[in-house]
C-alpha cells in the first residue's frame, strides 16, 4: 500500500502556468499574423469559443493532461510532441547542452555552425521592413535612386514566381501558400541580386524561418509610424478596405503593431517616419545607411 509521500505534487499551479503560456504564444503568433480570432477559427476549423479559452489559459484539459505525464516522465513536453526522437536525436542533445552553457560558449557554438560573415552574405542588398502604409514602396524607390541600386518589391517578385496576381495567390492558397511562394521569392532575389533596396509585406516578420532567413542575408531597415499615421496613409493611396465595414479597424491595427514591434526592432537601423516627408525621410535614411557603411 502506497504511503502519503508516495503520492505525486499537485502541479495544478505548474500546469495553470503552462497552459497560459501556450495560450499567450497562440495570441501572439495570431496577432503577429494580422489575422482575427474569428478569421483563426474559420481557417483552422476550431470554435471560436475554444479558441477564447485557449488565449485566456484556459485551453482544453487535454493540454494539460499531457504536459503532467510529460511531468511524470520527467520529460520535456516537446519531447512527446517534436520529430526528433529524444533518445537518439543529436539535435536534441546538442540543444540540451546549449541551453545550459554560458553566453561565451553559446558564442563559440555559433562561430563553428555559422561561421560565415554575415555581413559579407548581406553583400549591399537592403531590406524595408514595417507595417502597411510605412511606406515602404514610396521610400524604397527614393532610397534607390539616392543610392544608385534597383528597387524591388517583394510581392511583385511572387507574381513572378506564381504567375498569378498576389490577390489571386491569397484567393486560391491562402496564407500558406503565399507565405511558402513568399520565402521562394526572398530566396530567388538573394540568388540574382547583390545589390537591391528590397520592399516586404509587413507580415513577414511572422514567419521565424523566412524572417530569420531575411535577417541572414539583407541590411534591416524597420520604417516606423504611428498606427494613425499607418492607417491614414493606406486611406490616402486609395485603399478603403482597412476600414471598410470595421469599427474596430484602429484597434486591430494597434494590436497587431505591438505584437510586431519586438520582432521589427531586430532590425540594424529604425528609422521614424513620423510626421516627416517622403523627402526628409529619405534623407535620415541615407545619412543612416552612410554612418553604419553598408554601401
Amino acid at each position: 500500500m502506497n504511503s502519503p509521500d508516495d503520492k505525486p505534487p499537485d502541479t495544478s499551479g505548474r500546469a495553470a502556468a503552462f497552459l497560459s503560456l501556450v495560450g499567450e504564444r497562440v495570441r501572439k503568433a495570431r496577432e503577429r499574423r494580422g489575422i482575427s480570432r474569428n478569421k483563426l477559427a474559420e481557417l483552422s476549423r476550431v470554435s471560436l469559443r475554444y479558441l477564447a479559452q485557449l488565449e485566456s489559459g484556459s485551453g482544453n484539459i487535454s493540454i494539460a493532461l499531457l504536459w503532467r505525464i510529460s511531468e511524470a516522465l520527467d520529460h520535456r513536453m516537446e519531447w512527446l510532441v517534436g520529430s526528433d526522437d529524444p533518445w537518439t536525436s543529436e539535435v536534441v542533445r546538442c540543444a540540451e547542452l546549449f541551453r545550459e552553457a554560458k553566453r561565451e560558449q553559446r558564442r563559440q557554438v555559433m562561430r563553428i555552425l555559422d561561421p560565415s560573415q554575415p555581413a559579407q552574405l548581406r553583400q549591399k542588398r537592403l531590406c524595408l521592413i514595417g507595417l502597411r502604409g510605412a511606406g515602404k514602396t514610396t521610400l524604397g524607390k527614393r532610397l534607390g535612386q539616392a543610392l544608385a541600386l534597383p528597387f524591388v518589391e517583394l510581392n511583385r517578385e511572387i507574381e513572378e514566381v506564381s504567375g498569378i496576381p498576389v490577390n489571386e495567390v491569397l484567393a486560391l492558397y491562402g496564407q500558406e501558400g503565399y507565405r511558402h511562394l513568399e520565402r521562394r521569392a526572398l530566396e530567388r532575389v538573394v540568388a540574382t541580386a547583390d545589390e537591391v533596396v528590397l520592399a516586404v509585406a509587413g507580415g513577414i516578420v511572422a514567419e521565424p524561418e523566412t524572417f530569420a532567413f531575411l535577417l541572414r542575408h539583407f541590411h534591416t531597415i524597420w520604417l516606423k509610424a504611428r498606427a494613425d499615421e499607418h492607417m491614414e496613409r493606406v486611406r490616402a493611396q486609395g485603399d478603403l478596405r482597412p476600414m471598410s465595414g470595421n469599427p474596430q479597424a484602429m484597434d486591430e491595427l494597434k494590436s497587431i503593431l505591438a505584437s510586431r514591434e519586438e520582432l521589427y526592432a531586430q532590425a540594424e537601423l529604425m528609422v521614424d517616419t513620423s510626421g516627416r516627408t517622403p523627402d526628409e525621410t529619405t534623407r535620415d535614411l541615407v545619412d543612416s545607411i552612410a554612418k553604419l557603411g553598408i554601401v
